[in-house]
């Protein structure tokens, strides 16, 4: 009996292409977690910035997070944010592509820019405090994204 492969139906990478990818990827992303532990750390020369809607933002977004719409981005940036600055882009979460779309606007803007893969949903479901209009939100750790009585993943 001959056993098909989904996965290696496809053949992988080489090594050296898998490496380079992989690099590449995390020169354009950032987790949450590592996201919350650069805030948490007061890193100086990152800016967070929230490309979500003016009610998406009462209802919840990232401490110290600034607000600038997708389409707002090339005539407000300059103004809010310095040149200089390593600018990480969140919308929703996975099923969005606000933040790839505000990270393209940076990125033509001449800004070095990172997309928050997971969004604010990640956020949240990482047990992370949001700021709302109503003051500071949490909830407890989602089990299926983060450990419940951790402070990360420790990948």
């Amino acid at each position: 009996m001959t056993v098909t492969s989904a996965v290696l139906s496809t053949v992988p990478a080489a090594p050296e292409q898998a490496a380079a990818h992989f690099a590449a990827r995390l020169a354009f992303e950032a987790d949450v977690s590592d996201v919350h532990a650069d805030l948490t750390a007061k890193v100086p020369g990152l800016v967070v910035v929230d490309s979500r809607s003016a009610e998406s933002w009462r209802q919840g977004h990232l401490p110290g997070a600034v607000h600038l719409p997708t389409a707002e981005i090339a005539t407000r940036a300059a103004k809010l944010i310095p040149s200089d600055t390593v600018v990480v882009t969140y919308c929703w979460g996975p099923g969005c592509n606000g933040a790839t779309r505000a990270a393209l606007e940076f990125a033509r803007l001449g800004y070095q820019v990172k997309e928050m893969i997971g969004g604010y949903e990640y956020w949240v479901r990482e047990g992370f405090t949001a700021e709302s209009a109503a003051g500071p939100i949490s909830r407890p750790a989602d089990d299926l994204t983060a450990p419940v009585h951790a402070v990360t993943c420790g990948c």
